[in-house]
């Protein structure tokens, strides 16, 4: 007994040496990342954990709009291979938008047309349609206006919020994913993004070729904030939420309850069909409902590939995949806001986990999956 009494007093003592030292050495949003993700049961970011975090509400419009049911509407069953692709990978919501009408729609148990879950990275071309409307609205001069402009630490870089959106900004920003002491473990729990953010510098050629970094975007998402003096949140409920007529208010996770710094690179909490209306209203080049909300210039410019041969817009992923042209909003566990304007044609999908990678492919094995087996679906 006393032998276990001093084996629990040193794991006691060893634990508050190590929560002392993340704090010494400003990696307590470590404690975060592990209360959040491993003690709910998960190894990973989920698309439920917003409830974990501070949330900034975009509210929904007053009189909401609700996608019209085509003549069609879910009389075609799911193929087989899309019926295992969904469960292997756990999709709680797809949707299948033909001629701007809903054509099919599934949601899984425990999930239903206003669930909301996390965007993940989707919220990257959200991102880059507020800086379409910022340019629009005034506030930013072009995709060529230097980031220096609206933060001094940039002052002489010859980076362009144009470099952000297509990213191409030559930030030292590491992309990775799995280890808790990477910058974007770190902006993911912790609670101060701007002072991770524009802790980074320039260290390539900017506007030279595709790096995905997702501090580009969050510090893309701060000039947005900063030039037009209001919160990302609010923007976005009066220049898209509002008038695309959304269902449902969003979440939009923010760093802090003081700070309420949006992540701008991922984390909106919304629901399939209200996700879609940004891919109907690129595809039609910035048109809604009659109206012109974002400029058709920057439509046609962020939803082709910047660099040849790149997979890549501005805030936008690209596919030819069936020799189609193809725009993508896409977030990190599979969710997806597919685009193919030449079929009129829009295909979401949300859930817990994507595909493998082939090499040499730009996407997951699933992304490949839902547009081959939507169009088995629709017959063409």
């Amino acid at each position: 007994m006393r032998g276990l009494f001093k084996f629990l007093k040193g794991l006691v003592i060893l634990l508050i040496a190590l929560v002392a030292l993340l704090y010494i050495t400003d990696y307590e949003y470590i404690l975060k990342g592990v209360r959040v993700v491993y003690m709910t049961g998960h190894t990973t970011a989920f698309i439920d954990d917003h409830v974990y975090f501070e949330n900034d509400t975009i509210e929904n419009a007053e009189q909401p709009w609700e996608w019209p049911k085509h003549p069609a509407y879910n009389s075609v069953s799911m193929t087989e291979r899309l019926k295992q692709t969904h469960k292997d990978l756990g999709t709680v919501a797809f949707a299948i938008i033909k001629n701007d009408s809903l054509w099919f729609e599934h949601y899984s148990e425990g999930y239903s047309a206003t669930s909301q879950t996390n965007s993940f990275s989707m919220a990257k071309s959200i991102t880059t349609a507020l800086l379409g409307k910022a340019i629009a609205d005034g506030y930013i001069k072009g995709l060529d206006q230097p980031i220096g402009d609206f933060f001094e630490q940039y002052k002489g870089q010859k980076t362009t919020v144009g470099d952000l959106s297509s990213m191409a900004s030559g930030l030292d920003w590491e992309e990775s994913y799995k280890s808790p002491f990477s910058v974007t473990a770190r902006a993911y729990y912790d609670d101060d993004l701007a002072e991770t953010i524009l802790g980074q510098k320039v260290v390539d050629e900017p506007g030279q070729g595709f790096r995905y970094l997702s501090g580009n975007t969050q510090l893309l998402g701060m000039i947005v904030q900063k030039a037009t003096s209001q919160s990302l949140s609010d923007y976005l409920e009066s220049s898209f939420w509002k008038p695309l007529g959304m269902q449902q208010d969003a979440l939009w996770q923010v760093d802090d309850q003081d700070n309420r710094l949006a992540k701008s690179y991922c984390c909106i909490a919304s629901n399939a069909l209200d996700f879609a209306r940004f891919g109907s209203l690129f595809k039609n080049h910035g048109r809604w409902d009659g109206k012109q909300i974002l400029d058709s210039a920057f439509v046609a410019k962020a939803t082709v590939a910047r660099f040849e041969g790149e997979p890549y817009g501005y805030g936008f992923w690209i596919s030819d995949h069936l020799d189609k042209h193809i725009f993508v909003m896409r977030g990190i566990l599979g969710q997806y806001v597919i685009t193919i304007p030449e079929d009129d044609l829009i295909i979401v999908r949300l859930g817990h986990q994507l595909g493998t990678r082939e090499a040499g492919d730009d996407f997951t094995s699933d992304f490949y999956k839902y547009i081959e087996e939507t169009y088995a679906m629709i017959g063409n």
